[in-house]
């Protein structure tokens, strides 16, 4: 059983389960280093112990949190792909497309940005 699996069975609309599976895997085999958690009830990506990326899921949406700096870092990529956000999270509609050139920025990004980082959160 991966990680992820209970999270998953927990989401009833299939479409959204296979979606969200997509997203967790493509970045799973994309930074085979981040390990991968659940916390706070949450499918999360960390590096040497500290937060890199977290989703969550509702009726409309798969949230993504990159942390408020890895947002701030891509914000033209964000408001460029048609996402609404809140301060913390990303919403990607269901019935929209992953943009995963930006998940990779906003990886990519928080992976060097926290290199340093002995905590969990920024």
């Amino acid at each position: 059983m991966t990680v992820f699996a209970v999270f998953l069975a927990g989401i009833d609309d299939l479409q959204d389960r296979e979606r969200t599976k997509e997203v967790l895997d493509w970045i799973s085999d994309s930074y085979p280093q981040l390990e991968k958690v659940i916390k706070w009830n949450q499918p999360m990506f960390t590096d040497h112990g500290t937060y890199i990326i977290g989703f969550s899921t509702a009726k409309k949406h798969l949230a993504v949190a990159p942390e408020r700096a890895g947002m701030a870092h891509c914000a033209e990529e964000i408001k460029a792909a048609g996402y609404d956000t809140t301060k913390d999270i990303i919403r990607i509609p269901w019935t929209e497309p992953v943009d995963y050139s930006l998940l990779a920025k906003m990886v990519e990004f928080n992976i060097i940005d926290k290199k340093e980082y002995t905590s969990f959160w920024r």
